[in-house]
C-alpha cells in the first residue's frame, strides 16, 4: 500500500502560523498541495494564495484543493514576484506565509526533470520548464572559473576547481548531455577519500547547479524583502530550508530587521534610524522528529525558521 506523502515539517509549520479561522495566507511554495490543504482546513472565511513556478504543481495541487473553492487562489509564478503577485490580487498584507525551499518529492521521483543524481535523465533542472535555461547550459557552456564559483559558493563543494577542470575537459570531447554521465565525471574528479563519505559524491555539485540554473538565491532574497514588507503586524514567516547556504540567508534576513541597529554598543539610545521589523519566534530552527525522518528520509536536512512582524 502507498504511503501517503506527509509534507515537511507539516505541524510545526501549522503551529507556528499560528493561522486565524479569516486570515489571508500565502503558500509561496505549494508543491503537491500537502501544507495547504492544512492551512485550508482552518479557515473559515480566510483566504490562502498558493504560489509555485512549476505549472505541473499547479494543475495537481489545484484538483487536491478543488474542494476549498475560492478561499483558494493558485498561481503559476516565482515567489521571487511575491510583490507583484500580491499587488494584483489586491492583497496588501497577509497574516501568514510559508516557503518550503526544498525541491518538491515529485520533481526528485521524476526521473525526467533531471534533479536527481541517482537516475539518468537529460541535464534540465528547471523548476520551472517554461524558462529558458537549463543545467545542460550550464554545464556546457559557462565558462570553468564561473563553473568553479557556483560549485563552490552554491554547493559549498570543497573540490570545486578539480570538478570544474573535469567538466570542462570532458565537455571539450562531447557535450555532456545527462544527470549520469555528469555524476560520473564529478566521481572521476574526487579523491578516494571524498569517495568513501556517506554523502553522494554529486550532491553538492547537483545542488549548487540547480541553484544557478533557477536563480534560487536571487529569489530567496527577494522573497524574503517581499514577505517583510507584506505582512501585517503580528503576522508569521515561516521557511523551511535544506541546506546551510540558504538558512544562512533566511538567519540574516530575519536578524537584520530584527537587531539591524548600527550604532555603538555604548550609545543610550538608537541614532542610526534604525526600526524593528521582525521578531524571532524559533531562536534556532526547528528539525524533524526521527519519526518523521524514518517516515520521510528527505526531512533528515529540513530546518524551519520562523519569524513576526511586528
Amino acid at each position: 500500500m502507498e504511503r501517503t506523502h506527509v509534507p515537511v515539517l507539516l505541524q510545526a509549520c501549522i503551529d507556528g502560523l499560528a493561522i486565524r479561522p479569516d486570515g489571508i495566507y500565502v503558500d509561496g511554495t505549494l508543491g503537491r498541495g500537502g501544507h495547504s490543504a492544512e492551512i485550508l482546513k482552518r479557515l473559515q472565511n480566510g483566504r490562502l494564495v498558493a504560489i509555485d513556478r512549476d505549472a505541473q504543481a499547479i494543475e495537481e495541487a489545484g484538483a487536491r484543493l478543488a474542494e476549498f473553492g475560492d478561499r483558494v487562489t493558485l498561481v503559476h509564478g516565482n515567489f521571487a514576484e511575491l510583490d507583484s503577485i500580491l499587488g494584483g490580487l489586491g492583497i496588501d498584507r497577509a497574516d501568514g506565509m510559508l516557503f518550503d525551499l526544498g525541491v518538491s518529492s515529485p520533481q526528485l521521483d521524476d526521473a525526467g526533470r533531471g534533479f536527481s543524481y541517482m537516475q539518468d535523465a537529460p541535464l534540465d533542472m528547471r523548476m520551472d520548464r517554461d524558462a529558458a535555461l537549463t543545467a545542460a547550459e550550464v554545464v556546457n557552456t559557462w565558462p570553468e572559473a564561473e563553473l568553479k564559483r557556483i560549485l563552490f559558493a552554491f554547493g559549498e563543494e570543497r573540490y570545486a576547481p578539480r570538478i570544474a577542470s573535469a567538466i570542462a575537459s570532458a565537455r571539450s570531447g562531447k557535450p555532456i548531455r545527462t544527470t549520469l554521465e555528469l555524476v560520473e565525471i564529478i566521481r572521476g574528479a574526487m579523491p578516494a577519500a571524498a569517495l568513501r563519505e556517506k554523502q553522494h559524491p554529486a550532491k553538492r555539485s547537483f545542488q549548487a547547479i540547480r541553484i544557478a540554473v533557477n536563480d534560487e538565491l536571487n529569489a530567496i532574497s527577494k522573497m524574503l524583502d517581499a514577505a517583510a514588507d507584506r505582512l501585517a503586524p503580528g503576522g508569521r514567516l515561516a521557511v523551511i530550508s535544506f541546506h546551510s547556504l540558504e538558512d544562512r540567508i533566511v538567519k540574516n534576513a530575519i536578524q537584520v530587521r530584527e537587531n539591524g541597529c548600527t550604532c555603538p554598543p555604548d550609545f543610550p539610545v538608537c541614532v542610526c534610524g534604525f526600526r524593528q521589523t521582525m521578531r524571532t519566534v524559533t531562536k534556532r530552527p526547528i528539525t524533524a522528529s526521527e519519526e518523521e525522518i524514518r517516515d520521510n528520509p528527505r526531512a533528515r536536512s529540513a530546518k524551519l525558521r520562523i519569524a513576526e512582524r511586528v
